[in-house]
């Protein structure tokens, strides 16, 4: 019997790439492949610039000891009045696909959720997943170089966006790393979209907005 162990669940706006603005759910688990999540090991970590807190369960998570129950948490988080023929939930981390299995998203279509991931693509998703968003990280083997969305944190040594032209996918971002470069970033991600128009800009709406 599966058992999954989710940091938040909460009901929001996606905030970054193709689906911004779009109603959803999101799916935090806890646990990721690149950082542990915790301060004293980021200068180690594969991925150094995180800034989600992904470690353990808040008070809107929990430990699920099947899809079913997993399930019954993210559609009590789907508002009441909201149409249920747009049913959406973004599972996200930490690294979703350390937990995220078939019967999980199996039950999620039964309840009417079309399934996202956001994931570093180091790992190959479960069968039927809606929605798949890669977000390549420098250092870090990618093994999932197709899907429908490259979001790629921009600028990263080593994982410069020519790298990933030639990948699979439907749609490509640009979203400028935050942190006390974010200014800078965000000029020459626009520099490089306007150079390169394949690849479109991404900012994260929700921080401008004050939102999770």
């Amino acid at each position: 019997m599966p058992n999954y162990t989710v940091k938040e669940i909460f009901f929001t706006l996606q905030g970054e790439g193709f689906h911004t603005g779009r109603a959803a759910v999101f799916c935090r688990f806890s646990g990721c492949n690149l950082w542990t999540g915790r301060e004293q090991d980021r200068a180690s970590a594969v991925c150094t610039f995180c800034d989600t807190d992904f470690v353990g369960v808040s008070a809107d998570g929990g430990r699920f000891a099947s899809p079913d129950d997993l399930d019954d948490a993210i559609a009590r988080c789907w508002r009441a009045e909201c149409n249920d023929d747009h049913r959406f939930v973004v599972c996200t981390g930490g690294e979703p696909l350390l937990q995220l299995d078939a019967p999980l998203v199996s039950s999620l279509h039964d309840r009417g959720f079309q399934v996202a991931i956001e994931t570093n693509g180091t790992r190959l998703p479960p069968a039927g997943v809606d929605w798949i968003c890669v977000s390549p990280k420098a250092r870090a083997d990618l093994v999932l170089c197709n899907g429908n969305e490259l979001k790629l944190v921009y600028p990263q040594e080593g994982a410069e966006p020519e790298r990933f032209d030639t990948l699979d996918f439907e749609h490509f971002f640009l979203q400028p790393m935050d942190g006390p470069a974010l200014a800078e970033n965000i000029r020459a991600a626009v520099r490089y979209c306007q150079m390169h128009p394949r690849w479109r800009l991404s900012l994260q709406t929700h921080k401008v907005l004050g939102i999770r």
